[in-house]
């Protein structure tokens, strides 16, 4: 489990897992909170955490789980 965190916190997935983040995340919160943000009634800020906080876990986990899977070691983390 120390290396899965290691890994999900070196600075090249924190950086990749940020960008992911920002794209998919600016794009889900126009598709869900749009119609709010278009009337003016402003963005309900948990669901806009969330919505930016899904795409890094699955990102981060995606790229752990790649990068200790590489040569069958650490594959059971």
């Amino acid at each position: 489990m120390n290396r899965w965190i290691a890994t999900a916190l070196r600075p090249a997935v924190v950086r990749r897992s940020t960008m992911v983040a920002l794209v998919v995340g600016t794009a889900l919160v126009a598709i869900n909170q749009g119609d709010r943000l278009v009337a003016g009634q402003g963005l309900e800020l948990m669901k806009a955490v969330l919505t930016y906080l899904v795409p890094y876990c699955v990102a981060t986990y995606g790229a752990v789980s790649a990068l200790l899977g590489q040569g069958g070691a650490g594959s059971s983390d």
